[in-house]
């Protein structure tokens, strides 16, 4: 079963649009919240008998822009509670159009919440509940124009760092894991859960071992390479998430469609412990130099690891001493 679109937000708006199913037959909305008639469609599907073993793929455009709109929209009548709403600490000393967009991005967030309420309910209802893996996850983040004058095309957190839920049959309830983990890590840890083997050229690991014990998470490399492209056609970037430290470089020449670059130069370089909101980039200074050379090397390494070649690396020119 398939229903949908290739690219979902540019065939439908918040409160309009059509979908189609594997047939090509349209299915259109009208005067209702896309976020709600997305879930009503998968609750439909849920409520139907299931003879066999089923993947059920959700994907909701909310909070993310429209296409042509420009804006983030809440649902009708949610957006008034949160009109004065808390600000992140790193959105809040970097004015830009989070002011007017925060009150109906965290309507949106909040409707994005009642559908997962509705999906687990229902799963209940149908008795699917105990046997069923649930996992809950997002793309990207967003920082408002505050970072590089667009979104999400950096590898600042506020872009990078995401929800991710996961729940099911022989996982530990209420744990809080600290590690870092990327999407790539997401089909394998299915796979692994189901007792199913994860093909040898596929990328990632299963994140299992990290979910069930404290000795997985201590033998968990804690580290994720970042793929980013830039704003406008200006360029393609790599990354290194790492537990303190966020080191990422950018070729602002090839092009955001190419597919890799095989020279950068170091872009931004954040020590996370020390500055949780990544507003002073050490990208050059001296004193960090061995901090950065030992990044890039890691990086580098994750990239060969990914399939790219192995890029050169060339430092950032000395801005600030």
């Amino acid at each position: 079963m398939w229903e949908g679109a290739n690219v979902l937000e540019r065939t439908t708006h918040p409160y309009y649009g059509t979908i189609w199913d594997r047939e090509g037959k349209e299915m259109s909305f009208k005067d209702q919240y896309r976020v709600d008639f997305l879930t009503d469609r998968a609750v439909r599907f849920l409520e139907q008998p299931q003879e066999k073993p089923f993947f059920l793929y959700i994907s909701q455009p909310e909070p993310h822009f429209q296409n042509d709109l420009n804006t983030v929209v809440g649902p009708k009548g949610m957006t008034d509670k949160y009109q004065n709403p808390i600000v992140p600490s790193d959105l809040s000393s970097l004015p830009d159009v989070w002011q007017q967009q925060l009150p109906d991005y965290y309507a949106a967030i909040e409707r994005i919440d009642q559908s997962v309420g509705r999906i687990v309910e229902t799963l209940g209802k149908q008795d699917l509940l105990d046997n069923t893996i649930f996992l809950f996850t997002s793309d990207h983040g967003c920082h408002f124009g505050t970072r590089e004058n667009n979104y999400k095309r950096t590898p600042h957190d506020s872009s990078i760092r995401i929800p991710m839920l996961l729940a099911g049959p022989g996982l530990p309830a209420n744990r809080r894991i600290g590690s870092i983990v990327g999407n790539i890590n997401i089909t394998p840890t299915l796979l692994d859960l189901c007792g199913l083997q994860t093909p040898a050229s596929m990328k990632g690991r299963s994140m299992v071992s990290l979910i069930n014990s404290l000795d997985g998470e201590a033998a968990w490399k804690n580290r994720e390479l970042i793929q980013f492209s830039q704003t406008n056609n200006t360029g393609i970037g790599r990354a290194i998430r790492a537990a303190d430290w966020t080191y990422s470089v950018a070729n602002p020449t090839g092009g955001s469609e190419a597919p890799f670059a095989t020279s950068y130069t170091e872009y931004v370089m954040f020590n996370n412990a020390e500055d949780p909101c990544q507003l002073l980039n050490l990208a050059g200074r001296r004193q960090y130099k061995e901090t950065s050379e030992e990044l890039r090397k890691l990086l580098k390494g994750l990239i060969a690891h990914s399939g790219d070649p192995v890029p050169e690396i060339n430092p950032a020119r000395l801005l600030y001493p």
